[in-house]
């Protein structure tokens, strides 16, 4: 026993292991960078075995606890002034310890793939050194004890997704979108700073169970008013709303593919997204006895999960079809959480995280093969439009593609269907027009997701046709153009892009399957991707008896005893049955050619543009916000200029031109002065004699 007590003494070197990879790499990259940046594989093992070191020590915790351990929580005084006192320590229960294990697993398994993928970029040491900052500021704010803690590392999380997303910082597109991720998550973390520091007001304390239960006592007392609570939980879920991608602030995540693959694997799979849904989970004890900022995080949720996927349709970049998958998912995830399913929210974090991680992957492995026909070029490599065929060409990433599909689509007995099911049985309980809208959602994932297979990996490869790449090009600048977004570029620069666009070097005739480093990690992820979701079946939920809310401890039994077989069949039923719809048509559509989607895109042409233009909401921010800031900058430098300046200079003026006047009279004679003095009385006799 004492030896597994020690394991929980030393928890705390799972954040700090990556995170002294990261500062010896950083050090050496300040210090002496040509020498570091020479020490490319000693680098990449050296981070790679500090994150295999903390996966280890996150495994056997994960082990412990599954025994039964108690949960372990270490705190030390961070500050203390009278009364007041701050904590900062770490905690080991049973959601830390999974959340560890999937953080570690995907974090090496990308490290691994990273090597492959970056092997040709001159940079290479430096994107190591922040993969593992990143991995460490994630595994810390799972193992933060209260929500001060949670908060910096939080910060941190949203610091490595700027550097990570702008890690090409010399390209126009990921300067402006590192900018638009940073400043969107601003708006996030001020609202969650402020229902923080509310809270505390509150509550006096950041620790989330006793928050909770002081919260409900102070409502139900009434110190505290119930509109006051919902105001503080409120804000305080607007951080996971940017973190997570939700409605209104998921504009950032589709230009976040502006960052290499393996950062998109990791920041949309395991890691910063999922950072909001494990908060809200953290934040259960608050939020579960407010019902209006419940509502508030259900139909987030549900609206995001719609739109994620109305969007993914029509998208022909692999890697933004993906954001948009991911969006969607996490609308799953949000929508589980304001109904009060707990454990299928967490259940489907973890599912897609190793499901999307590996789709995120496999995308990365297709654009790199690509990247040896069309070249360098993101517009080309990551275009569908531009593949197919390539099953032949890259078995391995076609293979493991496929199961990463099967499993979002929800087809049984994949890990996608299971928690997806989970989540569509509990929103059902509580609101069927919920789940009417997360239902139709699951029939447009398969139909989007086998849309993006085929057009990748069946059929001719369509890479070598010159005039298709000459209009790919030429399109995909007019939508740069058209959104001024990131690395939108002016009428001039299209012109001459459209010009030498197919000039591109291109080294081969044909794709070939990636490298060993980049197909192991997709060969690993494709195992928990098919079989993880059978540890939360209905029959025997070992999931939801292992991760329970506080206070209602289950065992499996007990969970199999509620189990209703004719729901569940209704329900699975339903689900398989609209995603089977969504692949049928896709297999219409995109494998048989059967039917035609450009002519059902005119028949439908402004649902169409909608779904492309991603619902105008970009446009509107762009007009509103951006815009709007710009023409209140300019009123108020007028403002400025015209009146603040007007009337300083118009009381320097004044001055200057009374004492100009003045000094006429300052001439030191007495009988002057004497003949002022007689001249104001006469005034003031003549003066009072009018009166």
């Amino acid at each position: 026993m004492e030896s597994v007590e020690a394991i929980y003494q030393y928890a705390w070197l799972i954040p700090v292991l990556p995170l002294l990879g990261a500062a010896i790499v950083g050090m050496g990259l300040i210090s002496y960078n040509e020498a570091t940046n020479r020490l490319r594989k000693p680098v990449a093992v050296f981070i790679v075995s500090l994150i295999g070191a903390a996966m280890t020590l996150s495994i056997m915790l994960l082990v412990s606890q599954l025994q039964g351990h108690a949960p372990y929580t270490y705190l030390i005084e961070w500050a203390s002034a009278g009364d007041f006192h701050i904590d900062m320590g770490f905690t080991v229960d049973h959601i830390t310890s999974l959340m560890l294990v999937i953080v570690t697993t995907v974090a090496l398994l990308v490290m691994i793939y990273t090597d492959g993928y970056m092997a040709h970029d001159p940079s290479y040491v430096r994107f190591y050194a922040y993969l593992s900052l990143f991995s460490s500021s994630m595994l810390g704010l799972v193992v933060s004890p209260n929500l001060l803690q949670v908060y910096v590392f939080w910060e941190l999380v949203g610091m490595c997704s700027y550097l990570l997303i702008g890690y090409w910082y010399d390209r126009d597109g990921a300067a402006d979108a590192c900018q638009k991720a940073f400043v969107t998550n601003r708006v996030g973390d001020f609202g969650l700073l402020l229902g923080m520091l509310g809270l505390f007001w509150a509550t006096g304390t950041f620790e989330f169970e006793l928050m909770g239960s002081r919260l409900s006592e102070l409502v139900s007392t009434g110190v505290l008013s119930a509109g006051l609570a919902a105001l503080f939980a409120g804000l305080v879920f607007m951080g996971p709303m940017a973190k997570s991608a939700q409605f209104p602030l998921h504009v950032w995540l589709p230009d976040a593919m502006e960052g290499p693959t393996p950062i998109s694997a990791l920041i949309h799979a395991a890691t910063m997204v999922a950072a909001g849904v494990f908060l809200i989970a953290r934040m259960y004890p608050v939020f579960e006895n407010i019902p209006t900022v419940m509502n508030i995080i259900a139909w987030t949720g549900t609206i995001t999960a719609f739109l994620g996927a109305s969007i993914a349709i029509t998208q022909n970049d692999i890697k933004k079809g993906l954001a948009f998958s991911t969006m969607s998912q996490l609308g799953y995830m949000v929508m589980a959480m304001g109904v009060g399913a707990y454990t299928a929210g967490l259940f489907h974090l973890m599912t897609h995280a190793y499901f999307k991680a590996m789709l995120f992957l496999g995308s990365g492995s297709v654009i790199h093969g690509m990247e040896e026909v069309v070249g360098h070029d993101p517009a080309l490599a990551q275009d569908m439009r531009l593949m197919g065929g390539l099953r032949k060409y890259m078995p391995i990433t076609s293979i493991t593609f496929l199961i990463g599909t099967l499993a979002i689509s929800g087809l049984p007995p994949f890990a996608g269907f299971w928690s997806k099911d989970e989540i569509l049985g509990s929103v059902f309980a509580v609101n069927p027009i919920m789940w009417a809208i997360g239902w139709l959602t699951a029939g447009v994932t398969a139909f989007y997701m086998f849309r993006m297979y085929f057009s990748t990996f069946e059929g001719e490869f369509r890479g070598n046709d010159a005039s298709l790449r000459k209009s790919v090009k030429v399109q995909s600048l007019q939508m740069a153009g058209a959104s001024m977004g990131p690395g939108a570029m002016s009428a001039q620069e299209l012109k001459v892009e459209s010009a030498h666009g197919d000039h591109e070097h291109s080294h081969a005739e044909l794709p070939h399957e990636s490298v060993l480093s980049m197909t192991f990690p997709l060969m690993m992820l494709a195992v928990p991707s098919a079989l993880i979701g059978l540890v939360g079946t209905p029959f025997a939920n070992y999931f939801e008896a292992f991760i329970h809310p506080a206070g209602e401890a289950l065992t499996v039994a007990e969970i199999a005893e509620e189990f209703d077989m004719s729901e569940f069949v209704r329900m699975a039923g339903a689900s398989v049955a609209i995603s089977v719809a969504g692949i049928v048509l896709a297999v219409l559509m995109y494998r048989l050619n059967k039917i035609d989607p450009s002519a059902i895109a005119n028949k439908i042409k402004p649902l169409y543009n909608l779904s492309l233009n991603k619902w105008y909401i970009d446009d509107i921010y762009r007009e509103v916000f951006i815009k709007g800031t710009r023409n209140l900058a300019k009123s108020v430098l007028n403002v400025d200029v015209k009146i603040v300046d007007g009337i300083v200079n118009l009381t320097g003026f004044v001055t200057l031109v009374t004492g100009e006047g003045l000094k006429y009279f300052e001439n030191g004679r007495a009988q002057f002065y004497v003949l002022i003095v007689f001249g104001a009385v006469l005034g003031l006799v003549f003066v009072s004699g009018l009166g």
